[in-house]
């Protein structure tokens, strides 16, 4: 639930404040989102890829990270990016699985790949995209998923490391928030 209170930000830029939403009595997230802010991630996206090394393939999982990835795969030139989903699609049967715990589901879920997907990365240099980064739980599942695919990740880029990530020397970002 909002306490109505904002965390000012300005990503490379771009001033926005983002709402303050309690996780469970102890803590707090500045919570960023961007469904549905066209600008924002656009300019969210320009400045990713600028970080990128010469990359291959896009990866992301659904669905906050989706029109991030999106945008940075297209400033990149790239046709496709390969997307882990969160429930297995019937045209995901013959995919690929991990398991993974992230700080904004607080449960154990699993990221599915399609075949299609793990085509796309098999053999490829392979830049891990997202929103924010704060336990690192869906890095670890979106890195085990490139790994089964045949793939190598390169390069593991975010807007916003949040709390103790933005100390991790592996991840590059564009910001950093605190955990409240």
């Amino acid at each position: 639930m909002s306490s109505g209170k904002v965390y000012p930000i300005n990503i490379k830029g771009y001033k926005v404040d983002l709402p303050v939403l309690a996780i469970d009595q102890d803590m707090s997230i500045a919570f960023f989102n961007l469904h549905g802010a066209q600008e924002l991630t656009e300019h969210c996206a320009k400045e990713i890829a600028k970080i990128l090394p010469e990359v291959d393939v896009i990866i992301t999982a659904e669905s906050k990270g989706l029109q991030l990835a999106h945008c940075v795969a297209r400033n990149l030139g790239h046709k496709f990016y390969a997307v882990a989903r969160k429930t297995q699609k019937l045209y995901m049967q013959d995919g690929i699985s991990a398991t993974v715990k992230s700080i904004t589901t607080k449960n154990i879920q699993t990221l599915y790949l399609s075949e299609h997907d793990v085509n796309l990365i098999k053999g490829k240099r392979v830049a891990i995209v997202d929103d924010v980064i704060s336990t690192g739980g869906s890095l670890q599942g979106l890195e085990a998923l490139v790994e089964k695919a045949g793939g190598t990740v390169v390069k593991k880029a975010f807007v916003l490391a949040e709390g103790a990530a933005a100390d991790r020397k592996d991840v590059v970002y564009l910001e950093t928030i605190p955990l409240l």
